[in-house]
C-alpha cells in the first residue's frame, strides 16, 4: 500500500509540474508573438484612407511607389502606357523623380518624351509626369498623355500659317493693283486690264472666306437637327446648274444619269455644298471639250442600303502620292492651275466632313492624265433616319474630334482609294440623260 501511494503521490507530481510548464510555454508563446519583430517592422505599405478610391476616377495614369521602388498601386491607363512593368516603374527618368521626391518632399513636375512600345510607329509619346509624396513612405506620380494635345496645338499652327498665307496672296495682289490703276490714271486700258485683276482677286478673296465659314458650320454644326429626305436627283441638277458656266466656256459636256428616285437623309444645304464642290472640281481640271459625269444608284450593305453619287471627269488625274492629301486642307495637287481657276484648297475638306457628319464616306480614284471619280456613299433615307433617331446624341459619325474645325493632320482622312475603277461602281451610266 506504501509503494502504491507513494507512486500515485509522484504521479500526481508530475501531471501538476507539466500543466504549470505548459501554461508557462502558452504565455511565453503568446508574448513573443505580440513583440515586434524585424520582419513585422517592415510589412507592406497600406494606402492612406480614400486614396485607392481617388486614383480610380483619375484620367491621370497613375502610380504609387513605396520607399523600395516597388509598385504598390497602378492605374489600368498606366500599365496601358508600358510606366508599369514586372511591378516596377519601367521609366527612368520618373523613378529618379520619385527618388528625389521620397528624399526631400517636393513636387516635381516634367515633360518627357518616351516611345511607343508595341506600336510599331516611330512616332514619340509626349507625357506630362508628376511626382508628390503620399503620407510619409509613398510617392505618387501622375501621367498626363499629352500626344493628342501637341498634335492639336501643331495642327492649329499649321493651319493658321496657311490660313495666313492663302490670305495673304490676294490682298497683296489687291495692294498692287490698286497702285498699277493710280499709276496708270492716265491711260485707260491700263485702268481697265488692272481693275478687271483686281476684281478677279477680290472675287478669290471672298471666295476663300466663304469656304472658310462653310468649313467651320459644316464642322460644328449637327446637319441631323434639321434633317429631312433629300431627292439626288435635285442636288445633282442642282450641281450642274452651279458650274453650268464654268463649263460652257470650256465646252465641257455635264451628264447625269444612274437609278431614279434615290433619297438620302441629312441637310439639304450641306449636301448640295458637297456634291457641287466635287461637279466644280471635275470642270476645273478638266480640259476643253471633255466630258463629266454624275451617277447614283443604290447599293446593298450589311447595315442597309447605301446611296453612291459617282463624279467622273476626263482631267489631269491624281497621282498615288497626292491621293493620299487631297483631303486635307489647302492641299493642292497643282498650285498653279488651282490659282488660275480660283481653287481655294478647301472644297474636298468640306465635302470630307459634311459626308462624315451623314454617317457616309468618299473615296476617290484616279490615275494621271486618265481623270479622277469622286463617290459619296450616303445611307439611303430610311436608313439614315432610323438610325439618327436610335442614337440622338451622336453628332460626330466618323469619330473625329476635328480640332474644332480648325486644321487636319496630313494623312488622316476617311477617303480610301480603291486600286482600279470598275465600271459598274464609278463610270456614269451608258446614254445618260442630261438635265436641261
Amino acid at each position: 500500500m506504501d509503494v502504491n501511494a507513494a507512486v500515485a503521490a509522484a504521479a500526481a507530481i508530475a501531471g501538476v509540474l507539466t500543466g504549470v510548464i505548459a501554461v508557462l510555454a502558452f504565455r511565453w508563446s503568446e508574448r513573443e508573438q505580440k513583440r515586434p519583430t524585424r520582419t513585422s517592422l517592415h510589412t507592406d505599405p497600406v494606402l492612406p484612407p480614400g486614396v485607392d478610391t481617388v486614383l480610380s476616377v483619375l484620367r491621370s495614369s497613375a502610380v504609387v511607389l513605396d520607399e523600395a521602388d516597388a509598385v504598390v498601386k497602378a492605374s489600368s491607363a498606366a500599365y496601358a502606357l508600358g510606366l508599369v512593368r514586372g511591378g516596377k516603374l519601367s521609366v527612368e527618368p520618373m523613378l529618379r523623380m520619385a527618388r528625389d521626391t521620397r528624399r526631400d518632399g517636393e513636387i516635381r513636375q516634367v515633360e518627357l518624351d518616351l516611345p511607343r512600345r508595341g506600336t510599331g510607329r516611330g512616332e514619340a509619346l509626349a507625357v506630362s509626369a508628376r511626382v508628390a509624396p503620399l503620407g510619409s513612405r509613398l510617392v505618387l506620380l501622375l501621367v498626363e498623355d499629352l500626344t493628342e494635345a501637341r498634335r492639336i496645338e501643331a495642327v492649329r499652327r499649321d493651319f493658321v500659317a496657311n490660313v495666313s498665307h492663302e490670305l495673304k496672296t490676294p490682298v497683296g495682289a489687291l495692294s498692287l493693283l490698286s497702285e498699277a490703276v493710280m499709276g496708270a490714271s492716265d491711260d485707260p486700258e491700263a485702268v481697265e486690264r488692272f481693275a478687271g485683276r483686281m476684281q478677279i482677286e477680290a472675287t478669290r478673296l471672298t471666295n476663300l472666306v466663304q469656304e472658310l465659314i462653310d468649313l467651320s458650320r459644316v464642322q460644328n454644326d449637327d446637319p441631323l437637327e434639321d434633317a429631312e429626305p433629300v431627292r439626288v436627283d435635285e442636288l445633282v441638277a442642282e450641281a450642274i446648274d452651279r458650274c453650268r458656266h464654268q463649263a460652257g466656256a470650256k465646252n465641257i459636256t455635264m451628264a447625269a444619269g444612274g437609278t431614279a428616285d434615290l433619297h438620302v437623309w441629312g441637310n439639304r444645304g450641306q449636301l448640295a455644298a458637297a456634291l457641287g464642290n466635287l461637279v466644280e472640281n471635275a470642270v476645273n481640271y478638266s480640259p476643253a471639250r471633255t466630258r463629266v459625269g454624275i451617277a447614283a444608284r443604290r447599293l446593298n450593305a450589311p447595315g442597309g442600303d447605301m446611296i453612291e453619287v459617282a463624279v467622273t471627269d476626263q482631267g489631269i488625274g491624281i497621282s498615288e502620292r497626292d491621293k493620299e492629301r487631297v483631303f486635307e486642307r489647302f492641299y493642292r495637287v497643282d498650285p498653279a492651275r488651282s490659282r488660275a481657276t480660283g481653287g481655294t484648297g478647301l472644297g474636298l475638306a468640306i465635302v470630307k466632313h459634311v459626308v462624315a457628319s451623314h454617317g457616309g464616306e468618299v473615296t476617290v480614284w484616279s490615275a494621271e492624265g486618265q481623270g479622277s471619280t469622286f463617290t459619296l456613299r450616303l445611307p439611303e433615307a430610311g436608313v439614315a433616319r432610323d438610325r439618327a433617331l436610335q442614337h440622338p446624341d451622336l453628332d460626330d459619325p466618323d469619330g473625329s474630334d476635328d480640332l474644332d474645325g480648325l486644321g487636319e493632320e496630313p494623312g488622316r482622312h476617311t477617303a480610301s482609294t480603291p486600286p482600279s475603277r470598275p465600271s459598274s461602281s464609278y463610270e456614269p451610266h451608258p446614254a445618260p440623260e442630261v438635265l436641261p
